[in-house]
């Protein structure tokens, strides 16, 4: 409380001084006489260079964090139209100290930062985007999505959005912290730690980026952080799987003993399930996702958990799968997952563009929300709603999606507050869920779920619509649960 009071009172401090900064410049009626602008301050980019920012520590209040965060809310709305200048927002491009590590074509591998001075929290989120799996898929790729393999034409900035985003409208707790985005360019799903070979020709080399970027951040602020949340959505989600342990071993070998290493995986826990009909192992999204893991592995030489390929030695592809490496992970991981994954859909050969679904193909769907209820229901800290849909967090709606009356930002704030406090030794805190899992049994029967659209015409698609779309028939759907079919469709108009 103490660290509270003191923290506000420099809120106070800082909102008195712009009022009178906001007076001053608008004193002077409708026509203030002109003056010359200042020189714009210049933001770091470079070591050396010098910096404008809020020297707060929000980890000093963590015990009573909403009431601080509606301080700063109130603050930064306040701040809003006196902003002399534009506020540099962007992450800005740095490739890696140790060239030996690369992309897969051999070029820079490298991360967009941006700095909080004032923030002990760092974030560090790894890019998704599929994979590739022998010579001849990768060289496809390369053609048609060569960003995912290369440096050579990423841009010298990126803006962070949802919980990479600087706006605490839109990223409530976790806005201020360092930010740090590593481009996906080493196509192995994170795990590779093989050079370029004539016979691959391609270097494999993703696990190792994410060391070299830990590294080289150490003397960017990292060194003196207390909470560093390893990230990432889709094949980065699963990244995450892989690497969070590794990330805090290498920090506790570099005698970092003091930062907490915490992962979130969004849209990563993929099923090793039998697919809806089996077709042609051509690449990443027709094969099946067993058969992808297994040939991929041996092809970039990928690295896996120590006590997960212990387990699974041999068989070490069985760890890239969410429900079977999670019970080796020792530090702590939040999952984000939907119910009905589109990547896990499409690489069981479900189709969901074009003609309604087949009735197989219903029951299919509405089996895979069960199996992914059945294996995330031991994981502590998760976040589940039943929607169709793929990646989240980085997503500017992401703050919308409730389970159970709960947003995802505030489930991860309750994380966080669990953590510290268990840290702490005190009970958690009550009234902060963070194992949420929604009940109702269809994609989209939750009413926050994103909005989905018709691929043909663009126009929005209510539940009902969405749900006839796909199939789906109200009179034998509502025989099967024993109800009136207009009271069926009464629940799902109101997402019940």
């Amino acid at each position: 409380m103490r660290a509270t009071r003191m923290v506000s009172s420099v809120l106070v401090l800082v909102l008195m001084q712009s009022g009178a900064l906001c007076a001053r410049r608008f004193r002077g009626g409708r026509n203030p006489q002109p003056r010359r602008s200042p020189p714009p301050p210049t933001y770091r980019a470079d070591r050396g260079d010098t910096t404008e920012s809020f020297p707060l520590d929000f980890t000093a209040v963590e015990e009573n964090m909403d009431n601080f965060m509606t301080q700063v809310k109130n603050l930064a709305q306040s701040l809003y139209p006196c902003s002399a200048q534009k506020l540099d927002y962007d992450m800005k491009l740095n490739f890696l100290e140790n060239t030996s590590v690369t992309c897969n074509d051999g070029s820079p591998a490298g991360y967009y930062l941006k700095e909080s001075r004032g923030s002990r929290r760092w974030l560090i989120f790894l890019e998704g985007g599929w994979y590739c799996f022998n010579k001849e898929n990768c060289d496809s790729r390369y053609e048609t999505m060569r960003r995912l393999m290369s440096s050579s034409k990423w841009p010298q900035t990126k803006t962070g959005t949802g919980i990479l985003s600087p706006l605490p409208e839109e990223n409530p707790h976790w806005w201020n912290a360092n930010m740090v985005f590593i481009p996906y360019c080493s196509s192995d799903v994170w795990s590779g730690a093989t050079a370029k070979t004539e016979q691959s020709g391609y270097a494999f080399m993703g696990s190792l980026i994410i060391q070299e970027v830990v590294k080289d951040l150490l003397s960017k602020g990292l060194d003196n952080a207390k909470v560093l949340l390893l990230a990432g959505s889709s094949a980065g989600g699963t990244g995450v799987l892989l690497n969070v342990d590794r990330v805090a071993e290498l920090l506790e070998g570099l005698g970092h003993t003091g930062i907490q290493v915490r992962g979130l995986s969004d849209s990563g826990w993929f099923l090793d399930n039998k697919q809806y009909h089996c077709t042609d192992c051509v690449d990443a999204v027709s094969c099946a996702p067993t058969e992808t893991i297994k040939r991929g592995i041996k092809y970039w030489g990928g690295v896996v958990p120590e006590k997960c390929r212990q387990t699974h030695e041999g068989e070490e592809w069985n760890c890239f799968f969410g429900y079977r490496v999670f019970p080796s992970i020792k530090s702590p991981v939040f999952v984000v997952q939907w119910l009905f994954d589109e990547a896990q859909l499409t690489v069981d050969n479900i189709q969901l563009t074009g003609q309604p679904v087949q009735e197989g193909q219903w029951r299919y769907i509405q089996n895979l929300g069960i199996e992914l209820r059945n294996t995330l229901k031991d994981v502590p800290a998760m976040f589940a709603p039943a929607c169709l849909s793929h990646e989240v967090i980085t997503r500017n709606y992401w703050i919308d999606v409730q389970v159970k009356g709960t947003s995802l930002p505030r489930a991860l704030h309750c994380w966080d507050r669990s953590l510290h406090d268990n840290r702490n030794n005190k009970a958690p805190p009550k009234g902060c869920p963070v194992h949420l899992i929604d009940s109702c049994p269809w994609p989209h029967c939750n009413p926050t779920c994103p909005t989905i659209r018709d691929q043909f015409t663009g126009q929005e698609m209510n539940v009902i619509q969405f749900l006839m779309h796909m199939g789906f028939d109200v009179q034998k759907m509502a025989q099967q649960q024993g109800m009136d079919p207009s009271k069926l469709l009464g629940m799902l108009s109101s997402g019940s």
